[in-house]
This record gives C-alpha cells, structure tokens and sequence, in this order.
C-alpha cells in the first residue's frame, strides 16, 4: 500500500504524490510526483511505465508546495527522490533514471 495525497491546481490540473516501496531490495522508499490532467490520468501515467499496483486511497500525504514547484517546472511533469523527505538536499531525478532496466548478460 503507497502512501500519498494529491493538490488540484488553479487551472484545474492535480499534482499526485505517491511515496512507493522501493524497486530493489535494500534500498529505501521512493516518493514519485505526477502531474496531469486529473488523478486517473496521472495513475495511468505511472501504470503505463510499469508501476501496475499503484493506487491512490485518500488524501494523507498531499504533496507539499515544494514538491508541486519540482514538478511543474520539470519537462515530463513526473519526478521521483528518495523518501522520507527529511533534509538531505537530494535533488529531483526523472523517472526514467528510476526504471532504467540494467541490460541482461548480452
């Protein structure tokens, strides 16, 4: 189960911030942002990437003002760090960088 919230904007568009188990073992959680339309469409977004069981229930942990500018002002309007978002100054990475698949013995 994620944790995790979303913002409507003024013009009508949401932020969706979901704090995710993290990919690999040994590693530690992940909060990915998404910007779009409306929710369904910014859980398709994920989905479409591959991050099927992502669901959003309730509103718990909206994203915060900062998170909203990370996200609005990046190109794909879908941003991940790791979580929790204690101080320590990690920047925003793309999510691209997050599903990078390592290529298999070839």
């Amino acid at each position: 189960m994620s944790a995790g919230g979303f913002c409507k904007l003024p013009g009508g568009s949401v932020v969706v911030a979901l704090t995710l188990p993290a990919p690999g073992p040994g590693e530690r959680a992940v909060r990915v942002l998404v910007h779009a339309v409306n929710r369904p469409r910014a859980l398709t977004r994920l989905r479409n990437l591959g991050l099927r069981a992502v669901y959003l229930r309730g509103n718990a942990h909206p994203p915060t003002p900062d998170e909203i500018t990370a996200v609005l002002h990046h190109p794909d309007g879908l941003v991940w760090r790791e979580a929790p978002l204690a101080s320590t100054g990690e920047l925003w990475h793309p999510i691209r960088t997050l599903l990078k698949v390592s290529p298999s013995g070839v």
